[in-house]
C-alpha cells in the first residue's frame, strides 16, 4: 500500500515537473521575445526562477524514489549482495532521516498552529514570534514569497514517504535472497 502510494505520488510529482519544464521554457521565451521589442516584463523572469525551482524539487523527489540519483558506486559494486543490501538500506535510512530533519525544520519555519492560534494574523504572528516568513513579498510578482517557498514542505513530506517506503523495501531485500538492492519488485 506505501509502496504505490509512493510510487503515485512519484509519477504525479514527474508529470508536474515536467509541465513546469514547458512552463519555464515557454516564460523564458516570451521574456526573449519582449526583450527583443524592447519592452522585457521583468516579473517573467521571477516567475521563471520559482517554476525551475519547484521542478526542482518534484523532480528530486521522484528521483530519490526511484534511486536514481547521482551516485558513486564504487564500493557498491566491490562487495558482496548482502553488502550491496547494507549499503542499501543505510542509503534509505539517510534519505529518510533528511526528509524527517527537514520536515521538522519546515514546522519550525512556518509554525502552522501558532498562526492558527492568532487567528492567522500575520502583524500578531510577527510579534509574537519575530518570524517574518509571512510579511516578505517577491520583487516584482507582488505575491507573498511564503506561497513559492511551499515547496520545501511539500519536498520534505513526499521524501519522507518515498524514504519510508524504499526503507521498507529494504528491509524486505533482507528476506529474499535472490532480489538485488534497489529493484522495485516488493509489492
Amino acid at each position: 500500500m506505501l509502496q504505490r502510494l509512493s510510487t503515485g505520488l512519484a509519477r504525479i510529482e514527474e508529470i508536474a515537473a515536467a509541465f513546469l519544464a514547458a512552463v519555464v521554457t515557454c516564460l523564458i521565451l516570451t521574456n526573449i521575445a519582449f526583450r527583443a521589442f524592447g519592452s522585457p516584463l521583468y516579473w517573467i523572469s521571477e516567475l521563471s526562477i520559482y517554476a525551475m525551482i519547484w521542478m526542482t524539487f518534484l523532480i528530486a523527489s521522484a528521483v530519490l524514489k526511484r534511486r536514481q540519483g547521482i551516485a558513486v558506486t564504487l564500493l557498491p559494486e566491490a562487495l558482496s549482495q548482502s553488502g550491496r543490501k547494507l549499503v542499501s538500506l543505510w542509503v534509505d535510512a539517510v534519505v529518510l532521516l533528511f526528509a524527517l530533519v527537514m520536515a521538522v525544520l519546515c514546522w519550525q519555519w512556518y509554525q502552522p498552529l501558532t498562526l492558527a492560534r492568532l487567528g492567522f494574523d500575520t502583524q500578531a504572528f510577527q510579534g509574537e514570534t519575530f518570524n517574518f516568513i509571512y510579511a516578505e513579498n517577491t520583487s516584482t510578482l507582488g505575491v507573498k514569497k511564503f506561497w513559492f517557498w511551499l515547496i520545501v514542505p511539500w519536498f520534505a513530506l513526499s521524501l519522507t514517504l518515498h524514504g519510508a517506503a524504499n526503507l521498507i523495501q529494504a528491509l524486505w531485500q533482507w528476506r529474499d535472497p535472490a532480489e538485488e538492492p534497489g529493484t522495485e519488485a516488493r509489492p
